[in-house]
């Protein structure tokens, strides 16, 4: 009861923020995006991080938010700048660290940079939003390069963690047939996907086994339902990555350290649609926008062997398919 409050107090807010942003004008849009990097050239290979391994099938991620405020022109920048050092080594590294969790020695790995928005405009939800249109557009952007240029025909994943699983399940919106066919599966990590989301896109599935293919596989983790964010309320998506259920049934996992593992235990909330976490104690919360109880910045670090295995998978019963056909 109290979780079908809290949606649905967050319903009329978003309801409202949306009345609110059709009356705002160019000029005040443009005064809360700020100013505007360059737009990413993505026939320009800096502004991708490739690992070509000859294999069957693509990885194409989106990373989540790695950057911050910066100053451009005297002026306080809240998108990332896909050209400054600085500001891609952050990007980087969660690229590799995602190569390494997830592609084995198989998947083809594309990653594209974009301007994200910054952490700081989190603090302040309605103002990403308003924001997110360019970091989208740019995600959009990346996607329609990799079809036409580097995927090849090849079959792929589709991956994006926080804001780029936002950014992900856009391009999977937008996806025509003859392109989805060859979707092994789509990984919307740490974002909500929401009834109305799946009302108004008839075409995308909801996972829910191991191996089902053109699908979409959703979670976000928590302590309890009361420590969910804001971003992740009212989903409908939630697959356990461990024993791969939809239902209430937990299963121990390993949380691979390097100071040591611990055994921990999870399983799908099948009111609130969120994975509950039990047994983790060493939890730091995210830096500016993080609750106590919310496991956001975990969700990678937590199911990576297990998601990587189930990539494979899924590739094997999409190719096993194929050949039947």
């Amino acid at each position: 009861m109290m979780n079908s409050l809290r949606y649905s107090f967050l319903t009329l807010v978003l309801i409202g923020l949306t009345l609110m942003l059709s009356s705002w004008d160019d000029e005040e849009r443009r005064a809360i995006v700020g100013p505007l990097p360059p737009v990413p050239d993505y026939a320009d290979s800096t502004q991708w991080f490739i690992v070509d391994r000859g294999g069957e099938a693509d990885l194409f991620y989106v990373i989540s938010t790695e950057t911050g405020d910066h100053m451009q022109d005297g002026d306080t920048c809240h998108l990332a700048d896909t050209y400054d050092e600085t500001l891609r080594k952050k990007m980087l590294k969660e690229m590799v660290a995602v190569d390494s969790f997830y592609s084995g020695k198989r998947l083809n790995y594309f990653s594209p940079y974009y301007r994200q928005v910054s952490i700081q405009s989190w603090m302040t939800p309605e103002l990403a939003f308003v924001r997110l249109d360019v970091s989208i557009e740019d995600i959009k952007s990346s996607w329609q390069y990799y079809i036409q240029h580097l995927n090849h025909g090849r079959p792929f994943i589709l991956a994006g963690y926080s804001q780029g699983g936002r950014g992900m399940f856009d391009v999977l919106a937008e996806m025509p047939d003859s392109i989805r066919e060859r979707m092994v599966a789509a990984y919307v990590i740490g974002y909500r996907v929401s009834q109305e989301d799946l009302d108004s896109n008839l075409h995308i599935r909801l996972a829910q086994g191991a191996t089902d293919t053109g699908v979409l596989i959703g979670f976000n983790s928590v302590k309890s339902p009361e420590c969910t964010q804001a971003f992740s309320e009212g989903t409908v998506a939630c697959i356990n990555p461990v024993n791969w259920r939809t239902d209430s049934v937990s299963t121990p996992f390993v949380l691979y350290g390097r100071r040591g593992n611990d055994t921990l235990s999870v399983h799908c909330d099948t009111e609130s649609h969120q994975l509950i976490v039990e047994g983790y104690t060493k939890h730091r919360i995210m830096p500016l926008i993080g609750i106590p109880g919310n496991y956001h910045n975990m969700e990678l670090k937590f199911y990576y062997p297990y998601v990587r295995k189930n990539m494979a998978d899924r590739v094997a019963a999409f190719l096993a398919k194929k050949k039947e056909e």
